[in-house]
């Protein structure tokens, strides 16, 4: 495949999330006032409970049989461990850099989930298109399998981000509003104290008054010590068992964070999509032609097609304001850069051809070059939709996100070039 052809493919995911992304931009400015922080904030909410579990859920039960789930077992394992090594990576580029607290699990983010979905939907079936493929000659056969491994990745992609960085999201958010409280409280205590300040100033001195009320608060004091040993000593008999309490506490928090995102709506349509997937008779009553309850399936993939557009107008929304506020530098960019586009990709080939040498992997070069290409793709889109639903770094999500995926254009096709190379 020519290097232009392999350009052109590459750009053209690129090139449809950026035009979307300057349309949003277009309409978040003072002069259209359309889509304006609210609406943003709206519409995520029902990319969050809507368009996204839809999304899910059409693709993985659509794609996935339990056959499937068993051959290409590696998969999973192998976007596990990106999101592990990328998590690493990022954590070590934050303890170096040691950017705002409140930015730290949106950078270990973008380092470690990647787009998994809608531009391996895109790039796989144009590379199986060009002539001179290493895929094989037969292109329908070829785009049929690269649909089937994307919209799997897809899936996957979409289980782990919504709980490995979901979680790590919702914890940056209450960190960063923690900081928020804290610092308001401060304010506040400050200006209490110098209204306390001028009310002693212009309290009565009257002597008499004034040596009266110490004496008394005096006296009170020493009685006060008096009774602290008996205080303390009732508190120390139950300090076991408060401490016992507060770890069966931290276990029943722990396990209720598990739930909370198990049951979150995208997790939750991920686990019934892997479910009606995996079982034949049930997959055949919503999904097929002759399904009887087809139009269920039809409905959650019209929903399910409205996710990439509204996040990507969200994001570009989100940039008009990012440039001026973003508290994200050069060099936390240039980190999330390096680590997704040079060290992930090196690892993947790595990886990658070790997993065929000892077996684990099918036959099929198409296979080997997704999982390759999960590697080098940018931060998943999302990242914005839980910054934006947490509040938090929305502007600075906009910024990475427009430098990584500009890179991406490049990155993708000097990459690909080598995959396919090593897989001919």
């Amino acid at each position: 495949m020519a290097l232009l052809s392999l350009l052109l493919v590459a750009s053209q995911p690129i090139v449809q999330v950026m035009l979307i992304g300057l349309l949003g931009a277009f309409l978040a400015t003072e002069r259209v006032n359309i889509l304006m922080p609210n609406a943003r904030r709206d519409i995520n909410k029902i990319v969050y409970a809507v368009f996204t579990p839809a999304l899910v859920f059409s693709n993985l039960a659509k794609t996935v049989t339990l056959k499937d789930v068993i051959s290409w077992w590696f998969m999973p394992v192998n976007i596990g461990i990106i999101f592990l090594v990328g998590g690493i990576i990022g954590w070590v580029a934050v303890k170096i850099l040691k950017p705002p607290k409140h930015l730290s699990g949106l950078i270990i983010a973008s380092c470690s989930a990647g787009n998994l979905g809608n531009l391996l939907v895109i790039i796989i079936p144009a590379v199986c298109d060009e002539d001179g493929s290493p895929f094989g000659r037969d292109q329908s056969m070829c785009r049929a399998r690269g649909l089937s491994y994307a919209s799997f990745s897809m899936a996957l992609g979409g289980f782990y981000i919504w709980t490995h960085t979901y979680s790590l999201m919702k914890r940056a958010a209450k960190l960063y509003h923690r900081m928020q409280l804290i610092a308001n409280t401060t304010a506040v205590e400050r200006i209490n104290s110098v209204v306390e300040e001028k009310d002693d100033e212009m309290a009565d001195t009257d002597q008499e008054a004034g040596l009266s009320e110490p004496e008394k608060s005096v006296e009170e004091k020493v009685s006060n010590q008096l009774d602290l040993p008996l205080l303390s000593s009732g508190f120390s008999s139950g300090f076991l068992n408060s401490s016992k309490r507060n770890i069966w506490e931290r276990l029943r928090d722990a396990f209720r964070q598990i739930i909370e995102e198990l049951l979150a709506p995208p997790t939750l349509s991920a686990i019934i999509g892997f479910i009606v997937g995996a079982i034949p008779w049930f997959k055949s009553l919503i999904i097929g032609d002759g399904a009887p309850l087809r139009f269920i399936q039809d409905s959650i993939k019209i929903l399910g097609d409205g996710t990439i557009p509204c996040i990507t107008l969200i994001l570009g929304g989100n940039l008009t304001k990012g440039f001026r506020e973003s508290d994200i530098n050069l060099v936390g960019i240039m980190a999330i850069i390096i680590v997704r586009y040079v060290i992930l990709p090196v690892i993947g080939i790595g990886l990658v051809r070790l997993a065929y040498q000892v077996g684990f992997l099918p036959q099929d070069p198409l296979f080997q070059y997704v999982l390759m290409v999960q590697f080098t793709l940018p931060p998943a889109m999302n990242i914005g939709t839980m910054a934006q639903l947490f509040d938090v770094g929305q502007e600075e999500c906009s910024v990475i996100f427009l430098w990584t995926y500009l890179v991406a254009a490049i990155a993708l096709t000097l990459w690909s070039t080598v995959y396919m190379w090593i897989l001919s």
